[in-house]
């Protein structure tokens, strides 16, 4: 099976004919490297010289695209040359494949190429004047190391630098794909973080809503439906002035506004109190010390979700909230009798559920929802562990 070489460059393309044009010149004016007399020229006069010349110009071609093939063979050639009465740009050519071997071909070739002509170098001085003793002997190292070592070490160190390049531009390029992650990453967090925030603040309102309208239709009794309708303006008034608030946040670049209007577990109290006044039967039980803003935010957010769930699903009976602080962790149950209701309930998606797990991964707590068996008969429960350190990683309040 043949042996296909590849398609030379266009700019090897132009090397090659500049350099075998000029050698042809020198030819043609009989300009040589050495007289036809000396004792090593083998093979003399001027034809004999055109045959290396233009075997390296046919390995100029395969500089870039084969450039061990192309130094094997202009090795070759060099020494051909070496017998004849030479030619000025065959020697040119040759440092120039040396050059493009070291720069264009593999990693290995690049590291070896320079050390054997190097190694070349050096016994080429050191072994002739052993021998002969005289100072002209030391000549065939420096030709060796003017023809081979110099045009590989330079390869080398122009490789290097452009390996450097590369290797700055791919780490620019990772630096940018990384960073282009952080940001689609922090687009995401944020946006589950708004979507949180929206639940939690909307959810009770709109829930509260739909379950006193939904009375107010159904009885006949004009007081029963104006308390509903009353319930039903408080909500809506609330839930409208979370919604402002929620705007107001997005829209405050500086975030000024979210540190001051960000719920507390102080503020626990007046949000059972509106439990109640939506038709919960509610005790408080919180026992805790100052804590990060953080872990107050996401303890107020799961009471307030739980407590919305009970409003939506509970069976009748009475719903439990404790908030206790002990070695070091913010523990808060919420639970409620679990079975079929009475009177009217609102449909659910389970986001809430998802918002609270997801506040408590944030902060390396554990969060748990489920029924459970009770003295009082099978209650839902909630519970959520939140770790409380002087500094805690998590969203932002």
């Amino acid at each position: 099976m043949a042996v296909r070489l590849p398609r030379p460059r266009r700019f090897d393309v132009h090397v090659a004919l500049g350099a075998l044009l000029g050698g042809l010149l020198l030819w043609g004016v009989g300009l040589a490297t050495r007289p036809h007399t000396e004792a090593y020229v083998f093979l003399p006069g001027r034809w004999p010289v055109l045959l290396p010349l233009l075997v390296m110009a046919g390995c100029e071609l395969l500089r870039r695209t084969a450039p061990r093939i192309a130094l094997l063979i202009g090795t070759a050639a060099i020494v051909l040359d070496t017998v004849t009465q030479g030619n000025l740009v065959t020697i040119l050519m040759y440092t120039d494949l040396m050059y493009a071997a070291v720069l264009y071909g593999p990693p290995a070739s690049a590291h070896r190429i320079p050390r054997i002509t190097g190694l070349l170098s050096v016994v080429g001085a050191v072994v002739p004047f052993a021998l002969w003793r005289e100072p002209e002997a030391l000549l065939i190292g420096v030709v060796t190391g003017l023809v081979a070592f110099g045009p590989a070490a330079t390869g080398l160190i122009v490789r290097n630098h452009r390996d450097a390049a590369e290797a700055a531009r791919l780490r620019a390029e990772q630096t940018a794909l990384l960073a282009e992650m952080d940001r689609t990453q922090a687009v995401t967090a944020e946006r589950a973080r708004m979507a949180r925030e929206l639940h939690d603040m909307v959810a009770n309102h709109l829930s509260a809503i739909a379950i006193h309208s939904t009375a107010a239709l159904s009885l006949d009794d004009s007081k029963t439906s104006r308390e509903a309708l009353s319930v039903i303006r408080e909500n809506s008034v609330a839930g409208l002035a979370e919604m402002r608030r929620l705007i107001g946040i997005l829209r405050d670049s500086a975030g000024d506004v979210a540190p001051v209007a960000a719920p507390t577990l102080d503020g626990l109290g007046a949000l059972v109190e509106g439990a109640r006044t939506n038709g919960l039967d509610v005790t408080l039980d919180a026992a805790h010390d100052t804590v990060p803003a953080p872990v107050e935010l996401a303890a107020y957010r799961i009471v307030q979700e739980s407590l919305t769930n009970a409003l939506k699903h509970a069976g009748p009976g009475r719903v439990a909230v404790s908030v206790a602080q002990r070695d070091g962790l913010l523990t808060v149950a919420v639970t409620s009798p679990y079975g079929d209701r009475d009177g009217p309930s609102a449909p659910g998606s389970g986001a809430g559920l998802v918002g609270m797990r997801e506040r408590a991964a944030l902060l390396d707590g554990t969060f748990e929802a489920g029924p459970e068996d009770s003295l009082d008969g099978k209650i839902w429960a909630v519970r959520a562990t939140l770790p409380v350190h002087d500094t805690v990683e998590g969203e932002p309040e």
